[in-house]
């Protein structure tokens, strides 16, 4: 099969590799859409030891099910079932959890990949692939906002929420709040070539973070960074709630004084659970998050491109999903 291989730093290579084998328990997946994370671009610029090459990258993918036509999305975050969190229905943070592209297991960014047989989401036939491969990057945003629900004192459909970071995890958090009824939106971006694009996604406000001046009860942090978190900390309103899904860096920007004084919640949010991931999908599958239109699609053989505009900054678009 032909597969887009993370070779070192700066370097990939669109070329042949030996074609998967399942084991017990697993399918092998015709690859028809797969996104670009973030998660892969840390992997590209050699800043992710989970991520040693050469690797296959890629785990934002739908395809169908050789042998049987079934059109699946996948879930790449696998599990044990037998932990105590994955019991408790927490399988996001199973301390034995693992995802595709990171070793023992080869990413999608292949016209094949091996995948657990339950792992898979049948996608319905009005879906089309690349949106079904939305349903990765847009349930770690559905999950973090479940998560503020539950713990945040107001509620969602009374609140102002601010999502910091207009990327595609950023874009799917918002998303997520508008299904779910939050009283009023807004994205704080600063790449002003995906203003268009973010101002079309409707009932939902797009502002640069230097020019907005409201106090909102719930604050998504999806770009993760000192500065971002630092914004976080000084916008959220007294008694608000702080959900922090980005990793763009790991120290730096918390104002745990204000945190404590003002009683405002904080949690970290990682990927989603398997329900969540199943509700994400549901709700791309009726509609509920909108046309999903946004990204732009390109071909696998011309992803180092792709790598290198979005390191560039040069890409209006949230999401690049290609196409093997």
């Amino acid at each position: 099969m032909k597969a887009l291989v993370y070779e070192g730093p700066y370097e990939l290579t669109y070329r042949d590799m030996p074609d998967p084998e399942p084991g017990p328990g697993e399918v092998l997946v015709k690859i028809h859409a797969v996104g670009l994370c973030g998660s892969d671009m840390h992997a590209y610029h050699g800043a992710d030891e989970r991520r040693p090459p050469p690797l296959i990258l890629g785990h934002e993918a739908a395809g169908v099910v050789q042998g049987s036509g079934r059109r699946v999305t996948i879930n790449p975050l696998l599990p044990n079932y037998e932990s105590a969190n994955s019991k408790a229905g927490w399988t996001n943070i199973c301390p034995d959890r693992r995802i595709m592209s990171m070793p023992p297991r080869q990413g999608s960014f292949a016209e094949w990949a091996v995948v657990p047989e339950g792992s898979l989401i049948t996608v319905p036939d009005h879906v089309s692939f690349e949106k079904a491969s939305l349903a990765e990057p847009i349930a770690c945003g559905w999950h973090a906002i479940n998560l503020s629900e539950e713990r945040m004192r107001h509620k969602l459909a009374e609140s102002e929420a601010v999502v910091i970071g207009g990327g595609a995890i950023g874009v799917g958090a918002a998303l997520s709040l508008r299904a779910k009824g939050a009283g009023k939106i807004t994205i704080l971006e600063t790449n002003p070539t995906r203003m268009p694009i973010l101002e079309g996604l409707g009932g939902i406000e797009v502002t640069h973070p230097d020019s907005y001046d409201a106090s909102p009860h719930l604050v998504i942090d999806a770009y993760g960074g000192e500065r971002s978190r630092a914004l976080a900390c000084a916008i959220v309103q007294p008694g608000g709630f702080i959900a922090h899904i980005g990793l763009a860096s790991a120290e730096g920007g918390i104002d745990a004084r204000r945190l404590t004084l003002w009683e405002i919640g904080f949690i970290g949010t990682y990927t989603y659970t398997d329900a969540a991931f199943r509700e994400t999908a549901e709700a791309i599958f009726d509609g509920r998050l909108g046309d999903l239109d946004w990204p732009e699609t390109t071909a696998l053989a011309d992803a180092p491109d792709a790598f290198r505009a979005h390191d560039e900054g040069c890409m209006a678009t949230p999401k690049t999903i290609f196409i093997p």
